[in-house]
């Protein structure tokens, strides 16, 4: 049974920082199946962050510049520090993770497995 346990969100104030965590069972992470997703509040789930077929990181361009993804493979663990935040980062954050490689690496509807979510507040 696979499971992700995301972790490390929090309140912050604008220009502060966080990192989040997904920690998996069941499944091992690779680069080209797995991404962060958030959805805000009256929002649709977006995505935020993946990898690209050289594992670089792919983001939204909301986001590039201040997030970073990243995994540690010993630790089968799933990351992305998030820098410079803003109030409109608030959101739910989710990992995600697919049986298959994923072609449309940042559309949820490609992943199989979703974490339960870690809330991150950004106040002004």
């Amino acid at each position: 049974q696979v499971q992700l346990v995301e972790s490390g969100g929090g309140s912050v104030q604008a220009g502060g920082s966080l990192r989040l965590s997904c920690a998996a069972s069941g499944y091992r992470f690779n680069y080209d199946r797995v991404a962060w997703f958030r959805q805000g509040s009256g929002k649709e789930r977006e995505g935020v962050a993946t990898f690209a077929s050289d594992s670089s990181g792919v983001y939204v361009d909301s986001v590039k510049g201040r997030f970073t993804i990243s995994k540690d493979n010993a630790k089968n663990t799933l990351y992305l520090e998030m820098n410079s935040l803003k109030p409109e980062d608030t959101a739910m954050y989710y990992c995600a993770a697919a049986l298959r490689p994923v072609w449309n690496k940042l559309s949820k509807s490609e992943y199989n497995f979703w974490g339960q979510g870690t809330q991150v507040t950004v106040s002004s």
